[in-house]
């Protein structure tokens, strides 16, 4: 099976009342945990990079890599950049062969986002390639991202940002972090119930790794079809990996210890996949 269109997976997800996981990965161990959960679990899934991931293997390895991983796959997976940093990454990711990108110029003024995610927009959308923008900003640091504290969606900003952009999916701030919560997060749900009922695109939550099981459920019920997780890949593989170097102190074969990371991976993977409700979704 080719990749499939992000858009096209987000917008069953809408109508049926789950939400498709993003999952980040690094590495090609990573990838192929995510895809052989979805495809035990009969999942549709997003795999993601972000800038700093590209900056260690281009968007053409890892487009090639994902594209020869689903060729024998029945269960819909898409390839997602996430948190695109700029108009040149975007495209090059677009002529890649990735099923849709993310534009985040969340950091800018309201008009200059606008006009960011109208350029890439207009690159991407004659190519069918769907596109992800940010309004808002979510809080924490992950990978390359920082912002020291979230600025929240505004809905009627929101439904003017996407009238305007003609983007896919949007992104929204409501409370959320990249990267470990040092307590228990807060979201503003009445603020997301707010921005549904002015926005009729998918709605997208990042900084979803560490948020309450509940309220992943609860932001679902209430209008987000696509959650993102990056964080809790990352700590998975890597206790996997940990576990396993100290279970077996002599080891060096690079191939058994990215096994056990893969593993711990793949349980991370199927546990966010039953929450967010996608099993048997393909």
């Amino acid at each position: 099976m080719a990749l499939r269109s992000t858009k096209e997976l987000l917008l069953d997800a809408q109508k049926n009342g789950y939400a498709v996981c993003a999952f980040n990965a690094e590495n090609m161990e990573m990838c192929m945990a995510i895809i052989k959960t979805a495809e035990r679990l009969s999942a549709p899934v997003i795999i993601q990079t972000t800038p700093s991931t590209l900056g260690y293997a281009g968007p053409e390895i890892f487009a090639a890599m994902v594209k020869a991983m689903v060729r024998e796959c029945k269960t819909p997976v898409a390839l997602h950049l996430d948190h695109g940093n700029s108009y040149e990454l975007a495209l090059r990711c677009a002529d890649a062969g990735y099923s849709s990108v993310m534009i985040d110029g969340s950091k800018l003024p309201f008009d200059e986002n606008v006009c960011l995610a109208k350029r890439v927009v207009a690159h991407c959308g004659a190519a069918g390639i769907p596109v992800e923008a940010e309004l808002g900003t979510v809080g924490g640091k992950e990978d390359s991202l920082h912002c020291d504290g979230p600025v929240y969606t505004e809905p009627a900003d929101a439904a003017r940002f996407v009238e305007q952009t003609g983007i896919d999916a949007l992104a929204v701030a409501i409370g959320t972090a990249h990267g470990i919560y040092k307590g228990t997060p807060h979201l503003d749900l009445e603020r997301l119930s707010e921005i549904r009922k002015v926005v009729q695109i998918p709605l997208v939550l990042h900084g979803t790794s560490g948020v309450p099981a509940e309220t992943v459920r609860e932001c679902i019920q209430r209008g987000i079809c696509k959650v993102n997780y990056a964080t809790d890949l990352r700590i998975a593989y890597t206790d996997g990996i940990r576990e396993y170097l100290q279970q077996n102190p002599g080891a060096f074969d690079p191939k058994k210890h990215g096994a056990a990371g893969m593993e711990k991976v793949c349980a991370c993977v199927e546990s966010r996949i039953l929450l967010c409700g996608s099993a048997q979704k393909a």
